[in-house]
């Protein structure tokens, strides 16, 4: 989807390999689901901000908001998108958080 609005986007499998690949890159935001292959969504961000602390993100996920999610919000991710969504609800949410100052 969001190729398709003209993003430039970086895959990974885990949230290990979301830590890992922003070691050595950066990225104007991320989208992490909260259930995910060893690290969930909350605990990437929290690795993730060791090293950029000003990094945008969106939780995404097929559960209401729970405390993972309201850790994650106390942590600086400002958005929560629920699963299913529409392209244009992905679209709206990216381009809030984007046009979003952090800290």
């Amino acid at each position: 989807m969001l190729s398709m609005l003209g993003y430039t986007v970086n895959a990974v499998a885990s949230g290990e390999e979301a830590v890992a690949h922003l070691q050595a890159h950066t990225v104007d935001l991320l989208l992490l689901d909260m259930i995910m292959p060893g690290l969930n969504g909350r605990e990437t961000y929290e690795r993730i901000i060791e090293r950029h602390p000003k990094q945008k993100a969106l939780f995404i996920s097929g559960y209401s908001q729970d405390k993972e999610v309201e850790q994650g919000m106390r942590l600086g991710i400002d958005g929560f998108v629920k699963k299913p969504f529409t392209m244009e609800e992905l679209a709206l949410a990216v381009k809030e958080e984007l046009r979003t100052e952090k800290g």
